[in-house]
């Protein structure tokens, strides 16, 4: 694996593989990788002849009063685990690479009404940094195909619609969520829970499953079941920020003919936010609650 931090490295060596006529797949990240983010390498090896990763923890996308400075940086042990994932290329760049004009950079890319629902309206201006930073990642990687986890499900329909209304040449591939054995996602931020918080986090996806799973028996009440997996989630003494059913392919509110479904919370926990999302089939020609 090669390591570069400059964009003009970068797009040296991707114009290479293109001359040979090579497939190239993206897998951006803020690193301090885990089994979640190696999912997403293995997706993308499937789906290219030549694997680019970035780590780079992007300003833009955290609030003043977030983790920025303490989110977990793992370099070496990143480097460690993309080489054993067969990754052809690391971008590292540092961030006044990505943004050389700083906090004076004048144009962003804004997702209008995607990204201000659920998590955009607890965290104010997260998705206009984060569809900022892939839209460039994009312009600077050029690749044909980039692999995004559907845990961050939110974010990963924002891209979605990003790379479509900027008519960007790339597909975008959504990964399955990879969980621990008791049922938690595996997250950067899971390094933050005390042990006792960790123990109680499972809940989290019980909950959701929990849902789902009366969604698929019938039940369509929909604002009781946010009502009862908000109680569920409060009363393990976490602080969920939404527990929200939503469609699946745009995150608007269900109407009765619509059949597929995602269940999507936000828990607060000590030091973490974590987030976490289930598919759910509701059964066709179930009454609407």
């Amino acid at each position: 694996m090669d390591t570069v931090t400059t964009i003009d490295a970068v797009r040296s060596k991707v114009r290479a593989w293109r001359a040979a006529g090579l497939q190239v797949a993206f897998v951006p990240t803020m690193g301090n990788l885990h089994a979640g983010h190696i999912s997403l390498l293995a997706a993308a090896r499937d789906r290219g002849d030549r694997v680019v990763a970035s780590v780079f923890v992007n300003p833009l996308q955290f609030g003043p009063s977030e983790d920025f400075t303490r989110y977990p940086r793992t370099p070496v042990e990143d480097e460690r685990l993309l080489v054993e994932a067969r990754c052809d290329l690391l971008f590292a760049p540092e961030v006044e690479e990505i943004y050389p004009a700083g906090g004076k950079q004048a144009t962003l890319v804004s997702v209008r009404g995607l990204s201000e629902i659920l998590c955009g309206q607890f965290r104010p201006g997260h998705f206009d940094g984060v569809a900022t930073v892939v839209a460039k990642l994009f312009g600077i990687v050029a690749p044909d195909v980039a692999v995004f986890g559907e845990k961050d499900y939110q974010q990963l329909l924002v891209v979605r619609r990003m790379a479509l209304d900027l008519s960007l040449p790339v597909e975008i591939v959504g990964a399955p969520t990879v969980r621990a054995s008791d049922g938690l996602a595996l997250s950067s931020r899971n390094r933050y829970l005390s042990a006792e918080e960790r123990a109680r986090a499972p809940l989290i996806y019980q909950t959701l499953r929990e849902t789902a799973s009366a969604i698929g028996a019938g039940n369509s009440d929909v604002r009781t079941l946010e009502r009862d997996g908000l109680a569920a989630l409060e009363r393990a003494g976490m602080k969920p920020d939404y527990f929200s059913i939503r469609t699946a392919a745009d995150l608007s509110e269900p109407d009765a003919a619509g059949t597929q479904l995602v269940v999507l919370t936000a828990v607060r926990m000590g030091r973490a936010r974590l987030i976490d999302n289930l598919r759910a089939r509701r059964r066709e020609g179930a009454p609407e609650g």
